[in-house]
């Protein structure tokens, strides 16, 4: 027999033995009795049953789920063998271990005095040697930092996650040199903010920091530069949402005011100016014409801007739009 021959036949056996697997499939997924696709699994008895006619088409069906069984999330959550998703949020990302404050023992009971002490003791060390070294202690009281700022902001928990990653790239990259652990923390957060579209101002951030917002900005153009951050200009009809909101205008106004910042923008007033401030005189315009006036200072006082910055951006605005006051 030649050569070619043999790889012909065994072509022709390969083939018919994938016919006979896929007949098998289709065999599996179909009731023998009539003829249904509609095959449900039982996982508490391990059957596949049809669902038409009752028909138990195969027994002792392997279950690759847990063997334990819940009935609401906190039965779910204390049966459950694995602990939570690694997060960028904590220094060690969440691998360590951790000993429970509990004084107990598995069953529920108090345990012994000795017991209580030598917990104490392991506690205490257990939290000593989760850091090994300095920049681990650094890395730890930033992004500890960093969630305290996010939870003071109200940002979601995917900031937090970004915040953790820039600090993380400007540790690596030697960026922390010479600067205070804070400032970078806050530069890191405010870039976070900036990149996931989320705006928050400087000045809402040096509120909630410790650290003076001119400190702030000088870092964050450091970071930026350094790291490669491309950052697009922040869209000041991002923050009208936010600031109608607390003004407690209607979705009227919040409609007005984006359109006024979208065709004035296009004529280019928008080059050079403060998104919040302008912002907020938007706001402010459209306030008046749909008569629901606010005072130039209660959204000064929302948009954290001075009532001047509103006034010159109204006029220009107002203007720019050929209305008349």
């Amino acid at each position: 027999m030649t050569r070619p021959t043999r790889q012909r036949e065994r072509i022709r056996e390969t083939e018919g033995e994938t016919e006979d697997e896929a007949e098998d499939e289709s065999a599996e997924t179909t009731c023998p009795e009539c003829s249904s696709t509609d095959i449900v699994k039982d996982g508490d008895r391990g059957e596949l049953v049809c669902n038409d006619c009752g028909l138990v088409v195969e027994e002792d069906h392997i279950d690759p789920g847990p063997e334990w069984r819940a009935f609401n999330h906190s039965e779910r959550q204390e049966k459950s063998r694995v602990g939570a998703p690694t997060t960028q949020t904590m220094h060690d990302k969440g691998l360590t271990t951790q000993i429970d404050w509990k004084d107990q023992d598995a069953y529920g009971r108090s345990i012994s005095s000795e017991k209580r002490s030598q917990m104490h003791r392991l506690r205490k060390w257990q939290e000593r040697i989760r850091t090994k070294d300095a920049g681990e202690r650094n890395l730890q009281f930033a992004l500890s930092e960093i969630d305290r700022m996010s939870s003071a902001l109200g940002v979601p928990r995917s900031i937090r996650e970004v915040a953790s990653v820039i600090y993380r790239r400007a540790l690596d990259d030697d960026l922390i040199r010479g600067r205070s652990i804070e400032g970078v923390a806050t530069a890191a957060l405010y870039a976070a903010c900036r990149k996931e579209g989320i705006p928050r101002s400087l000045e809402e951030i040096s509120e909630v920091s410790r650290v003076e917002r001119k400190e702030i900005g000088r870092t964050y153009r450091y970071i930026s530069q350094e790291l490669g951050l491309e950052m697009e200009p922040v869209d000041p009809q991002k923050y009208v949402p936010r600031f109608c909101s607390e003004l407690e205008l209607s979705e009227e106004v919040q409609s007005k005011a984006k359109d006024i910042i979208e065709t004035t923008a296009e004529k280019g007033l928008l080059s050079g100016k403060s998104p919040t401030g302008y912002a907020a005189a938007a706001i402010y315009a459209a306030s008046l014409l749909c008569n629901e006036k606010k005072t130039q200072r209660e959204v000064a006082e929302v948009a954290q801007v001075t009532e001047v910055t509103i006034r010159n951006r109204y006029q220009e605005q107002i203007e720019a739009m050929g209305i008349h006051s």
